[in-house]
Parts: structure tokens; sequence; C-alpha cells
């Protein structure tokens, strides 16, 4: 099963990075890298970084209606303009809302890696209703995590490129969802994870969060 719901909220998670996010007639799509057959179209699309596996723009404008608007940081919004896709750049502390969405931009970066440097990408808080979900994006371990308020937890496990399972679960620590569900691994090579050891280290870490694998 690759849905669950929280009170109003229905997150599917699409594979990778890829989530969408439905409330009510709403449709919010998160680095819509990978999609369903006949995908649904979009409300709002966020892409947190510019590579191709967050931003793809065949499939940004796929997903695109008349009302659709597209948020992202400024190399991705650079690169979709190129393919004379509309969208609104965004950078950390940013809050953009559309049909009662709300949305923050929040840090995402590497620390020691040269992947993702402080700049280049953000992660996001969504707020639909009474829910506040946290798209961490491809990220370590940072300190600004403390300040995260949030519902649901989507964090990357697959190391590497992000946080890998131990420093994920540290993550949940920090931030103190209720729930939170690992995404960024088992589908590019190289981030093959075991997610139910990504469970068992947030039992470790923070036993009364629930982790919810989708998939």
């Amino acid at each position: 099963m690759n849905s669950t719901v929280y009170d109003e909220v229905e997150i599917t998670w699409l594979g990778h990075a890829s989530f969408l996010l439905g409330f009510g007639e709403i449709c919010v799509y998160i680095d819509p890298y990978v999609l369903p057959q006949n995908p649904p179209k979009a409300d709002i699309i966020l892409s947190t970084h510019e590579h191709y596996d967050h931003c793809p723009e065949d499939n940004i404008g796929l997903l695109m209606k008349d009302e659709t608007i597209v948020v992202c940081p400024r190399g991705c919004c650079t690169k979709l303009s190129a393919h004379g896709i509309r969208c609104q750049s965004i950078s950390e502390g940013d809050v953009v809302e559309h049909k009662g969405v709300r949305i923050e931009a929040v840090p995402a970066y590497n620390i020691g890696k040269p992947f993702h440097p402080r700049g280049l990408g953000i992660g996001y808080i969504v707020e639909m209703g009474r829910v506040k979900i946290y798209h961490a994006g491809d990220t370590d371990l940072i300190p600004e995590m403390k300040d995260i308020k949030a519902d649901i937890a989507l964090l990357p496990i697959g190391g590497t490129y992000t946080m890998d399972v131990e420093d994920a679960a540290k993550a949940v620590s920090l931030i103190s969802p209720k729930i939170v569900i690992p995404m960024h691994y088992n589908y590019l090579k190289g981030l093959e994870r075991d997610p139910k050891e990504f469970e068992r280290l947030v039992s470790k870490y923070a036993p009364d969060v629930e982790v919810r694998i989708l998939g």
C-alpha cells in the first residue's frame, strides 16, 4: 500500500522523493519525478531543487492546468522557465499560500558533501487544514530540524546524497512528528536500503513516533 490518511489529508508515496498530497479536491505534488498512471492534474507543484530526479520539466508540464502554481528554488525555476513553464521562485523562510494551502520553505543541505550545498535546495512545510507535513528534500541531518514543527515528516533514508537510516532516525528525535514516512530509497541505483532498519532505529531514538512504510 503506497497511501495513508491522516486527519483530512491523503498522502501517497509515488516512489523516490515523489509524493501526492490530497486535501479535499486539492492535489499537491512534491518532486514529481515518479508519477502514477493517469495522474490527476495539480493545483500546486513543489520542487525541492533543480536535479533531474526532483525537478523533471516533462512531468511538471504534464501535471499543469490553467490555475496550477509551480513553486521551487531559483535554479529549478530557471530550468523550468527555459521550457516555457511558469513558476514562482522561493527561498528559505518564504511563505506561499494558494487555495487554502500554506507552503513554507525551510533549509535543506549537505554537510561535508558536494551534492547539495546550502542555497541549492529547500525543504517544505505544507499546511493543509489542521495538518502540517514536512518534506525534507535532499538533506543531511541539520541543526535547523530542531525548529521544524510538523505532524508528519517525510524523510530521506538512502544515504550518499542525503541522510542514511541512522541520521534520519536521529532527525525524527529532533522533529518529534506524530508520524514519519521514509523516502528517497530503493528507486535509484545505489540507494538500496531496508526501511525496517529505519523503523527499528526510530524505535530507539524516538519511540513515541509512528513509522509508516509506504509502497
